[in-house]
């Protein structure tokens, strides 16, 4: 965006950075740490937090800082900033709550300690934008109302998926069409894949096996899609959308797939194949004036009435930091809740699973994501992908099964089980799950003192 790079400029000149504070020192806060210290003026990493610090200090290393300061205090961490020197800290909470840093990036993938450290940050006035569309799907919608209480703003990223579809749209509907579906491409699609499986490709990348995990069982690009279907009402014409359709043909074509009246009756619909080439995104829209046909007809986007637009890349680490001009200085978020949840991820058996077993996060060895539409989530009870871990299972669950609250005990005291309650009695007048959580006794139900706090 032009204007962004002329007021990023500005304040480049001015010696007044966007001072960004990222939370999650893995590979893409490597990657975004070099962008923004080598390629965008009118901004700084402040501050980066992680739990293992040595790991952030080698971000900082990475993009060729040296002199790294370790703070513990609020003190450390403000004087290092207010000097501009790169300071790392194992307490996220201390980025959230420093006057001296303007933004939060989380790349985290967490959603119980993303949603603490988000309602912090907005607590303490701070913007939030987000490499997290776990924490996005799950509790989005009512960390949203927050935000706006504060007067925030909380938002997935350029780069991501979610944010180059949401961009597309804009555009889209810009020029006056009506967008129809929006698709995200994948390369790979086996729910079965698991850290082992995938740990040569992670090495090869210096990435995390959960999370490559996580990209081959189909979960990340549900938690996407429902961040796309939260910010425009757009639904799901299945669960698991097309579960991974087979498409290798002329992305110009790919509205051939669709039936155009079962969209419209949707109102709109996410979706995603597998195996297009040269495309990460795409649009399919109508015109609503049919004198415009003639024209799109001759600039090569065929006869209609679904018209494809794509964009062919997703460059993670190099655009998010257009989305942290656009919240900081113009706010203007990549995408917003519309009001509650439209799409949910809901958890599903990746294989046999006995009773007394203890669930392991997402990208693991037991469970994948599907992206299920919100009245169908809320009516099986399903549990959410993005809170399974530590979840304990009352019965068997038979592989690719969606497992229910009724199938698990909750751990103890999730500020999120919290959130997720509060979403649907907000958003949906349904108590159930608030109910269910009050009934599960001391190990589900929400703990009084710090979550109190956080929420208030």
């Amino acid at each position: 965006m032009w204007i962004v790079d002329t007021v990023l400029k500005e304040r480049a000149d001015q010696n007044k950075p966007i001072r960004v504070g990222i939370i999650g020192a893995g590979f893409m806060c490597q990657g975004l740490t070099n962008q923004i210290t080598r390629s965008t003026p009118g901004m700084r990493v402040a501050a980066i937090s992680n739990r293992r610090v040595k790991r952030a200090i080698d971000v900082y290393h990475y993009s060729g800082f040296e002199g790294v300061v370790v703070a513990s205090s609020q003190q450390q961490l403000d004087i290092a900033v207010e000097r501009s020197k790169p300071v790392v800290t194992e307490d996220a909470m201390l980025l959230a709550r420093s006057d001296l840093i303007d933004v939060l990036v989380d790349v985290t993938g967490s959603v119980e300690f993303g949603a603490q450290v988000a309602l912090e940050a907005f607590r303490h006035g701070k913007d939030v934008v987000l490499m997290n569309a776990e924490l996005d799907a799950t509790i989005g919608p009512i960390l949203q109302t927050y935000a706006d209480r504060h007067g925030v703003i909380f938002t997935a990223c350029e780069g991501d998926e979610p944010g180059i579809q949401l961009n597309l749209y804009r555009w889209v509907k810009g020029l006056g069409l009506t967008p129809r579906l929006l698709g995200n491409v994948k390369g790979l699609q086996d729910r079965y894949r698991n850290p082992t499986t995938q740990k040569g490709f992670a090495e090869r990348w210096g990435q995390n096996p959960t999370m490559v995990t996580s990209f081959a069982d189909g979960s990340k690009v549900s938690f996407e899609q429902a961040v796309v279907a939260n910010s425009t009402g757009f639904k799901v014409m299945t669960r698991g959308m097309s579960r991974g359709l087979d498409y290798h043909g002329d992305v110009l074509k790919i509205g051939e797939i669709y039936d155009l009246e079962e969209l419209r009756r949707l109102g709109g619909a996410i979706d995603y194949v597998v195996g297009t080439p040269l495309t990460k995104v795409y649009c399919l829209a109508e015109h609503p004036d049919p004198k415009q046909a003639h024209y799109l007809n001759l600039y090569k986007m065929g006869p209609g009435p679904l018209y494809s637009f794509f964009v062919p890349y997703h460059l993670c680490n190099m655009e998010v930091p257009t989305a942290i001009a656009r919240a900081c200085l113009f706010r203007d978020p990549v995408s917003r809740s519309l009001a509650g949840p439209v799409v949910e991820v809901c958890a599903v058996a990746k294989r046999d699973l006995k009773a007394g077993e203890v669930l392991d996060d997402y990208g693991m060895y037991m469970t994948y994501g599907e992206a299920a539409n919100v009245d169908e989530m809320s009516t099986g009870r399903y549990l959410p992908q993005g809170l399974v871990e530590g979840c304990k299972l009352l019965r068997d669950v038979a592989r690719d099964s969606v497992i229910t609250y009724d199938d698990v005990v909750l751990p103890a005291g999730r500020l999120a089980d919290r959130l997720r309650a509060e979403q649907y009695r907000k958003f949906r007048g349904e108590t159930w799950l608030q109910e269910l959580l009050d009934r599960s006794g001391p190990r589900g139900a929400m703990m009084p003192g710090h979550h109190e706090r956080i929420l208030a």
